[in-house]
């Protein structure tokens, strides 16, 4: 065990966080040491005899004097407590002891208060104790209990972590396996899950609502919300406060929190922001269990102060500086917004920072016949988040499309596993902002959002399958083709017109979508020109004419939609005077398809006034056609479906192990640098080595050469099959040999390896420590792998076009470690340079096998070594037996590992 494993496990627990037990209640959790020594005496001195006999294994009271004593001890590397607490008393302690001749084993033992059961607090201590042990090297917890506690026994094989039983008389000896797999990481989510849900109960389904804030004045946000409130008949009780009046429009108003006659689940908040946390402070001391917080203008100060109420109370928190929340449920009827207008009901969650999409959004969807179920603005998102709100979705038996609209992410990993998750009952929507670097900056200064690259935001949203627009309207065309109809099988569209001119463009616009728009078959052809007028074209597009009557256009895109030479019919229609002498209407005939066909129909209609409107069905109220004036729109929008009809249909994927990888070799590297090099840097061509050779990823020979002769020696015994061999110099810090002109290709013999070499020396003498010598490599694919630390979104995994021209073609794709199997199918094929993997053009295919086993280590480094800020593997030479990496950078930084999966509050 190395002592940065100790260190790690001290800094993992030293700090306090927030978790929420399973009926939504805030605990602390924190080391625990001497001082506590009274609250665990006092924690085991109230239990129940029976407890206490479970506990201990006798119903002697000596031993919780014993128990008191162990934690008052001195703090040392093999121990470690952790306590829960709420309200500042104690109510559960967990402790491990490593066993002296078990290598990495440690004994465990678990209490909890007596009136603290059954509300999880058990399970997130050992959970917590867990992360800690990890850190600390520690991969088995040993715990011993009496055969008849039932409770504890299920608590340990409730964790989702292998667990072995061995029975020893009335005792069962339990071992538990600490390494991380899929079942412990799906335990966890389904326990916070159930947190969370329970935790904003009162935050969306208030039994009573207080305003805070409520001015006389008619601009006042607090009177507005109030307004919304009482005209939208909230079904519980509604109170306002305000020091002078008694009632404010029609609703009882007291001077306080403290005075009002029930206390509020809820309390919207809309005072200054230098007095919102003592507002809150009241609140907390008054049993308010949730605020939403429109007020704006915080300063750091103010936003630490404001989450420490909420923290030390158990509060749940939606915004600052948003719009609201509402939830139009006919049981609950809450509209705490100041929108000019309620939200409409219907099925779509929405979730937003920026309180103007948010009413871009409540009007779209309102027009568009969808509604929502929920409305939640998060403004700054000081707690409250788009991961808590899609598992309330999830769970609310009301959505069946979800909005997101986020500039920042708190938990990008968690947000990925539950939105994966979400995305497989219904769309996840999402409005992909802060894409440019100016947009970045108006993000971060508009919701104090961190600036996220594009490409790991991408890749965030491409593996959850969330379906990420480019605008809101973009958001909202989507919308309204998922909520109307069903997903398209493929990319093949048939495209109808009455007009050819918007026939082309339609065609158009659905191939720059990534649609295909093939020709019929003839036999299709040939039912089609039975039903439409004579002079009708059915080669796709089809051609119906100005002629066509409203009942031969219905039957003409029934036969398309019902026929699986296609996956998507779009009918772009124009107005005509035929039509019109004739009474017929083509959009009438649209909406008199059978609604149970198999494959969605959606219309342009260049003519229209709004960018989307639904048809509705008569038949069917809940049935329609979106129909959109642009064709480009509706384009877009079904290739959004086709997109999310293709992540549903794939499997999942699983993250492969990796058996022959040297994980502690390669933390024994990482170590050893960093004890050099405290602040990080750039590795040397010998650590580096060391490092890929750990990971069994193939680096083209190599030789260091310190001077002249040696560069000779080291060339002669590299030169490959023509003789020649390449020169690089090397300092710290040299990036770009290319750009600094820092090597020699194709040298032959002796003199030309000197003459490189002092040209070398010449040029950089003052900073070059030595030159790297390698054997010319053969010919093949140059390729780009890599991997980036976010700070946030964690290791990415980047790969494209290699070679001196990555940088300007920018042809690369990344997805965030851990990588999947279909992650690493995906990073194939995405870039524009994929053709080449696979024999485009007579040239030899790569070696896919290898190029997928290149990209799974790289990203099993990234997940094993925190420390990987950076690595550029450039290029990575391609062929068809084996890949190999003639350049090699990486980067290394002091930094610990977080566990973005460990339940705990932001």
């Amino acid at each position: 065990m190395t002592e940065s494993h100790e260190q790690g496990s001290a800094q993992s627990a030293a700090t306090p966080v927030h978790a929420l037990l399973a009926d939504g209640t805030t605990v602390r959790i924190r080391r625990a040491g001497p001082p506590d020594r009274a609250a665990v005496l006092r924690l085991y001195e109230t239990m129940s005899p029976e407890h206490l006999r479970l506990r201990f294994f006798s119903l002697s009271r000596a031993s919780a004097g014993q128990a008191a004593d162990r934690i008052a001890r001195a703090p040392r590397p093999e121990y470690l407590a952790l306590a829960a607490e709420h309200d500042g008393g104690l109510v559960g302690l967990a402790e491990y002891e490593r066993i002296p001749d078990r290598e990495g084993n440690a004994e465990i033992s678990l209490a909890v208060d007596d009136h603290w059961h059954h509300k999880g607090v058990g399970t997130l201590l050992l959970e917590h104790l867990a992360d800690a042990a990890r850190t600390a090297g520690i991969t088995a917890f040993a715990a011993d209990a009496l055969a008849e506690n039932h409770e504890v026994l299920k608590v340990f094989a409730d964790l989702g972590l292998h667990t072995e039983r061995a029975f020893d008389g009335p005792e069962i000896h339990c071992t538990i396996r600490l390494a991380e797999g899929e079942d412990y990481l799906r335990a966890v989510e389904a326990r916070g899950s159930v947190a969370d849900i329970a935790s904003l109960e009162p935050l969306l389904r208030p039994r009573a609502v207080a305003v805070i804030g409520v001015g006389r004045s008619p601009g006042s946000v607090g009177r507005a919300i109030l307004h919304n409130l009482r005209t939208e008949c909230f079904t519980g009780r509604l109170f306002a406060v305000h020091p002078k009046a008694a009632n404010l429009l029609g609703v009882p108003t007291h001077p306080s929190v403290a005075a009002l006659p029930q206390v509020p689940d809820l309390a919207v908040i809309a005072v200054p922001a230098a007095s919102v946390a003592q507002v809150a402070g009241e609140c907390g001391r008054a049993g308010v269990r949730a605020l939403l917080v429109v007020s704006a203008g915080f300063d750091a100060a103010q936003a630490a102060e404001l989450t420490s109420v909420c923290r030390r109370f158990g509060m749940r928190l939606a915004g600052p500086n948003c719009l609201g929340l509402a939830n139009t449920d006919d049981s609950v009827r809450l509209d705490a917004t100041f929108a000019a207008r309620h939200p409409g009901p219907g099925t779509a969650g929405v979730a937003v920072q920026s309180g103007g999409v948010g009413i871009a959004l409540l009007d779209g969807l309102a027009r568009l016949g969808i509604g929502v179920s929920s409305f939640v603005s998060l403004g700054d998102k000081y707690d409250v988040s788009g991961n808590d709100l899609l598992q309330w979705w999830e769970n609310d038996g009301r959505t069946d499309l979800a909005l997101l609209h986020l500039e920042s992410f708190g938990n990008p990993r968690a947000f990925s596993r539950t939105a994966r998750r979400v995305a497989r009952a219904m769309p996840v929507l999402t409005v992909d902002a802060g894409r440019s670097e100016a947009g970045r900056r108006a993000a971060a200064s508009h919701t104090a959002a961190a600036a996220t690259r594009t490409m790991t935001r991408q890749a965030l949203f491409a593996q959850a399958g969330v379906t990420a627009t480019r605008t809101v309207g973009e958001l909202l065309d989507t919308a309204a083709l998922l909520h109307a109809q069903p997903l398209p099988a493929g990319t093949r569209v048939a495209v109808v017109s009455n007009a050819g001119g918007i026939g082309v463009l339609a065609a158009d616009a659905c191939a720059e979508a990534g649609l295909s728009v093939p020709p019929l078959p003839s036999a299709l052809v040939d039912e089609l020109l039975a039903v439409l007028p004579q002079n009708a074209r059915a080669y796709n597009p089809v051609d119906v004419t100005a002629a066509v009557a409203e009942e031969q256009l219905r039957d003409c895109v029934a036969l398309l939609a019902s026929h699986g030479a296609v996956d998507a019919v779009l009918v772009a229609l124009v107005p005509t005077a035929v039509a019109t002498a004739t009474g017929d209407d083509l959009t009438r005939a649209l909406t008199g398809i059978p609604a149970a066909l198999p494959r969605p129909v959606i219309a342009v209609l260049p003519a229209q006034a709004a960018r989307v409107e639904v048809l509705r069905v008569p038949s069917n109220p809940h049935a329609g056609v979106p129909a959109y004036s642009d064709a480009q729109d509706a384009a877009r929008a079904l290739g959004h479906a086709c997109a999310r009809a293709r992540w549903l249909a794939q499997e999942p994927g699983t993250v492969p192990e990796s058996k022959e990888v040297e994980t502690a070799a390669a933390r024994a590297v990482a170590d050893a640098y960093l004890t050099g090099h405290p602040d990080g840097g750039w590795l040397d061509p010998q650590t580096t080595a060391a490092l890929l050779a750990a990971y069994r990823i193939p680096q083209l020979p190599w030789a260091w050469a310190r001077d002249e002769d040696e560069a000779v020696l080291a060339a002669e015994r590299l030169a490959g099959p023509g003789g020649q061999v390449v020169m690089k110099a090397y300092w710290p810090g040299l990036l770009h040999k290319s750009e600094q002109r820092a090597l020699h290709l194709d040298l032959r013999g002796s003199s030309q390896v000197r003459a490189a070499h002092r040209d070398l020396v010449t040029r950089f003498g003052g900073l070059m420590t030595g030159v790297v010598v390698q054997p010319l490599a053969e010919r093949g694919t140059e390729l780009f792998a890599g991997l980036v630390q976010d700070d946030v979104f964690g290791p990415l995994v980047v790969f494209g076009l290699g070679g001196t021209a990555t940088d300007l073609l920018a042809d690369r794709t990344g997805r965030l470690a851990p990588l999947t199997d279909r992650d690493v199918r995906e990073l194939l094929t995405a870039p524009l340079c994929a053709p080449l993997l696979f024999g485009y053009a007579g040239r030899p295919a790569a070696d896919l096998d290898a190029l997928e086993q290149l990209l799974h280590r790289l990203s099993r480094m990234a997940c094993d070594l925190p420390q990987l800020a950076e690595a550029d593997l450039n290029p990575v030479l391609s062929g068809p037996h084996g890949i190999t990496a003639l350049d090699v950078r990486i980067r290394l930084t002091p930094r610990q590992a977080h566990d973005p999966y460990l339940r705990r509050l932001r």
